[in-house]
């Protein structure tokens, strides 16, 4: 019997029931905010109306049907007794293509990162940023109308930030090496995405969650109030709202370039100017495709936001891979999602690997090998 199958066997009784009483006054807490929810709903969405945020796919035409395909990644480090285990993946997965479509995308479309590595409390930021940094080159490179990215579009910039910082700090890493080696080609990648220059080639971010609240500050909604969940109960099937610029921070967006070595500064200042100009246009808007779907947050560069038959493309495109109410996020990124989820729970078994290789090629003690392999813990993310 797995835990999923018996969640509680493995907690003292006492504590359960504690836990399933506190559960239970969530609950009203939770109830009283569904039924505030309900009362605002009608005059939330006149106001939404009034200041005409609100607009129908109708509006902006149908454009052919477009090919499509999603990029995510993930990545897991495995606590070893004498060294750590990194690996990060980034895929690429084709959506449901129309018909008549028979362009040739060659493979491989995924990208895979295995390291040794000794035991450094920052390794994870910078296996983050190589994660990243592949699923964007992947996205980069797609031949389809319409590459959705997991993930805001602001993301690469803070995990770029953060691991070039820490790499610097420890230079005594393979990945970070590996990271300053192929950063230039990160940021090409996501200067290109953020551009989204070429018309038959269209960017977009869907999150799945965002602390932002571009809707909600506009029309005066209570802090409480996220716009996707409050979004996903006014809008109609078929309705978007109008594109708004993104919420910026209170300091402008910065790339830490400083902190590369000379002989790429040049080419990586360059790009981080483009990538922070281009960040700074990026426009949101939540669009409802089915009744059964929630609403989506898409974010799209200007280029996008600003062309009504590139934007078109985009709601269409989302629209026809929301094929089954079984999967509440376009099937591009839903079957990237459950690829990349499996890395994690594949690392033991790589450490598995590992160790017999090791032992089929070791001429001492075979048990010495056992216990340097043994794995503590397995930290992943995406």
């Amino acid at each position: 019997m797995t835990t999923q199958e018996a969640p509680f066997v493995d907690l003292p009784a006492a504590l359960v029931e504690e836990v399933i009483q506190q559960t239970t006054e969530v609950s009203e807490i939770l109830l009283e905010t569904f039924k505030k929810v309900k009362a605002d709903q009608d005059s939330f969405k006149k106001e939404l109306q009034k200041r005409d945020l609100v607009k129908n796919e109708s509006s902006l035409g149908y454009p052919p049907l477009p090919t499509t395909c999603g990029t995510d990644g993930s990545y897991g480090i495995e606590r070893l007794l004498t060294a750590d285990l990194v690996a990060a993946a980034a895929v690429a997965v084709e959506g449901l293509t129309p018909p008549s479509e028979k362009r040739h995308w060659e493979q491989p479309r995924h990208t895979t990162y295995v390291k040794p590595e000794t035991h450094h409390l920052d390794t994870a930021t910078v296996v983050r940023a190589i994660m990243i940094g592949s699923e964007l080159v992947l996205a980069s490179k797609a031949p389809h109308d319409l590459i959705m990215i997991d993930g805001s579009l602001t993301i690469p910039i803070i995990y770029f930030n953060q691991a070039i910082s820490k790499a610097r700090e420890a230079p005594e890493l393979q990945c970070s090496r590996d990271l300053i080696e192929r950063i230039p080609d990160y940021l090409k990648a996501y200067a290109l995405v953020l551009g989204s220059e070429r018309s038959d080639r269209n960017f977009s971010g869907l999150p799945k969650y965002s602390t932002r609240r571009e809707i909600g500050v506009l029309l005066g909604w209570p802090p409480q109030y996220d716009d996707r969940s409050m979004l996903t109960f006014l809008l109609n099937p078929g309705e978007f709202t109008k594109p708004i610029t993104m919420e910026q921070p209170e300091q402008r967006w910065h790339l830490y370039t400083s902190s590369l070595p000379k002989a790429i500064q040049t080419q990586a200042n360059e790009l981080a100017a483009i990538i922070i100009s281009n960040l700074e246009q990026v426009s949101i808007l939540y669009y409802k495709p089915h009744d059964w779907m929630p609403a989506l947050r898409i974010e799209v560069p200007k280029a996008i936001a600003t062309n009504k038959h590139r934007l078109a493309i985009v709601l269409q495109g989302i629209k026809h891979q929301c094929a089954t109410p079984s999967m509440l996020e376009p099937y591009p990124l839903y079957l990237a999602d459950r690829t990349v989820k499996a890395l994690a729970r594949a690392i033991p078994a790589f450490r598995q690997v590992t160790t017999q290789r090791i032992s089929e090629k070791y001429a001492g003690n075979i048990g010495e090998v056992f216990m340097a392999m043994h794995g503590y813990r397995t930290e992943s993310g995406r």
